[in-house]
């Protein structure tokens, strides 16, 4: 059975098409992104402008034709942050789901949480034993921390790349001080999540997901023996912290040179880092481990999980 996951997110577009079968691991076969950053859409009323809109509508017409070139059967769409809390997101999902000819699935930040941590279980498995996840966003940063396939908590805060960049880090380059600035932020906001995380045990394992975290671990981390011979990324907090001075002095156009640094991030990467760096030392995590799945493989687990346990005809 082929199935599309459709993430529509704060800075992307992104389908994920995957061949899948009840009980089995889905084999990914297209993935194709288009990169929005809707941030830079927002009007002062907290609105998405006509021209984000209509960027946003003819993404997510692009990734339906795809879907259907691929022969996809059934199509999961879903939005997050930018979307869900856009002052006119009942018009902009109306307007999406025209395009997409179906219902669109709105997550709030917890839900995001705990689709990214089954992703994220199932990835590393139960000897993972106790996980903390911390995953960044265009629009929000999620934090959650169990040792099941669903988070004992799980919290959404408005620290995601695109919001805070367009908030805090709004000139290129932003230098120190507007770094100071959101980090002084980040740590208010943080403060009432790690003390909800404190009752929690001491995590077995720390992960790290989204494309922010991965282009940081690019960065700044460094690559350990995994299993099968595979290669895992680890992340250590002291260089995410070391790097960002240096990022926050020199202009966007030029950290599209830095290892990991894509285009569609050289803006976004400063802040991205000052919220890790933050959120990591609130917690005491000194090193995470980057994981390849996050929400959109989350939600398609998920929805296999649910063929799983239907009955056969």
């Amino acid at each position: 059975m082929r199935l599309g996951v459709l993430d529509i997110g704060s800075n992307t577009v992104h389908l994920l098409v995957a061949d899948v079968h009840p009980g089995g691991r889905p084999q990914a076969t297209t993935s194709q992104r288009t990169v929005l950053r809707l941030m830079r859409y927002l009007e002062p009323d907290g609105a998405i402008s006509e021209a984000g809109v209509e960027a946003l509508v003819d993404a997510v017409a692009q990734a339906r034709a795809v879907a259907q070139a691929e022969n996809v059967v059934e199509l999961l769409a879903t939005a997050t942050s930018a979307v869900r809390e856009a002052a006119n997101g009942a018009d902009v999902i109306a307007r999406i789901e025209a395009a997409l000819g179906q219902e669109l699935q709105v997550l709030g930040g917890e839900s995001e949480a705990r689709f990214t941590f089954l992703a994220v279980r199932r990835w590393f498995g139960w000897s993972a034993g106790q996980i903390l996840l911390f995953d960044i966003g265009g629009g929000s940063l999620e934090i959650a921390a169990g040792a099941d396939e669903l988070p004992d908590v799980a919290a959404s805060v408005p620290l995601g790349a695109g919001r805070t960049t367009v908030e805090f880090l709004p000139h290129d380059p932003p230098g120190e001080e507007a770094v100071e600035v959101l980090r002084e932020h980040a740590r208010g906001v943080l403060a009432p999540v790690a003390a909800r995380m404190a009752g929690q045990p001491r995590p077995n394992h720390v992960v790290g997901s989204s494309k922010a975290i991965r282009s940081l671990a690019k960065l700044a981390g460094y690559p350990v023996p995994g299993w099968s011979g595979s290669e895992r990324m680890l992340l250590p907090r002291g260089a995410v912290g070391s790097w960002i001075p240096r990022l926050a002095r020199i202009p966007a156009s030029a950290r599209q040179e830095l290892p990991g640094i894509t285009a569609d991030r050289t803006f976004q990467i400063v802040a991205a880092a000052v919220v890790l760096h933050t959120a990591m030392t609130a917690l005491d995590v000194d090193e995470l481990e980057v994981s390849p799945w996050a929400l959109r493989e989350g939600v398609l687990l998920r929805y296999i999980e649910s063929l799983s346990w239907q009955e056969p005809a």
